[in-house]
């Protein structure tokens, strides 16, 4: 089944810029994916979703949604997509309602109950000129008219920048439904918890590059585990500090910290010829494991 996005080769060169903004970025997202698309600002984010839009032509490569050229074939693509800027430009003067209702006019909704649905589970605040609306809730309205009209491509720009925990954890549900529905959702952001909530896979950009490309299981699989083990006699200290890629970070006459990657048994075999009383596990930190792989210059 072909990918329901499908870039190849895409480049983009400002004019009279002497480097490349995006330099042959190709990747592919399935139907039903979240893809998290990971950079510094400035590293090429905006630059794909404007050339993907075809807001901005590419100076070469090709990409697709669901089948539809970006340039040739651009409104039929356009017709597929939902799309939220990371820096939303509404109507001010125009009210959430008036401003939904007129989008779609353009994009007609497939079920209309659906959007109030939508309203409802944000608490969006539709009666209220734009204008005068707080980030947060100009943000839901955002949303609101990126997802109302049921898209198989959802194009999101740092979704959750203003909102507060609760509708964070509203907007995650959204996602989680949509993708069962089998849309796929393209979302740039720097926010690696974010990312890490909602995503499949996970590709970071640097300097207009894709370096690295990681599914979320196996970023977690590969991170680094960390465990705090207290023992009833000494710390077997020699014994721990020989467990290949394994390196103990702190210890006392009766604990003892231990970072390792890769197969656990050799730390097991261990502690099973001695009489432990606590074992704590701590939490993987997926940002700092990504960045521990990839942080580093790749060509």
């Amino acid at each position: 089944m072909a990918a329901n996005i499908t870039i190849d080769k895409l480049s983009k060169r400002y004019a009279h810029a002497s480097t490349y903004a995006l330099h042959n970025l190709s990747l592919s997202i399935n139907a039903g994916e979240v893809y998290g698309f990971l950079g510094a600002n400035g590293a090429g984010k905006s630059t794909t979703i404007r050339t993907l839009l075809n807001f901005i032509q590419p100076t070469k490569g090709t990409a697709t949604i669901m089948g539809h050229d970006i340039l040739t074939s651009s409104a039929a693509a356009r017709r597929h997509v939902g799309y939220l800027a990371g820096e939303i430009a509404l109507y001010g003067k125009m009210t959430g309602q008036q401003f939904l209702d007129y989008m779609s006019g353009l994009q007609p909704l497939k079920h209309p109950d659906y959007l109030p649905k939508l309203a409802e589970r944000f608490q969006a605040q539709l009666d209220e000129p734009i204008k005068t609306l707080s980030k947060g809730n100009r943000q839901k309205i955002g949303l609101l008219q990126a997802f109302m009209h049921e898209p198989e491509v959802i194009i999101l720009d740092e979704p959750t920048s203003g909102l507060d925990p609760l509708m964070q954890e509203a907007f995650f549900t959204l996602v989680r439904e949509v993708t069962e529905r089998g849309a796929s959702v393209f979302a740039s952001s720097h926010n690696f918890a974010e990312v890490q909530r909602m995503c499949d896979r996970v590709g970071f950009i640097r300097e207009g590059k894709l370096i690295a490309e990681q599914t979320l299981a196996d970023l977690a699989q590969k991170a680094t585990h960390t465990f705090v083990i207290t023992f009833t006699d000494p710390v077997p200290l020699t014994a721990l500090q020989h467990i290949t890629h394994a390196e103990v970070t702190a210890h006392t006459d009766h604990s003892a910290t231990i970072s390792m990657t890769g197969e656990l048994t050799p730390l097991f075999a261990i502690l099973a010829k001695h009489h432990v009383t606590r074992m704590e596990q701590q939490e993987v930190n997926l940002e700092q494991e990504f960045l521990r792989f990839y942080g580093k210059e790749q060509s």
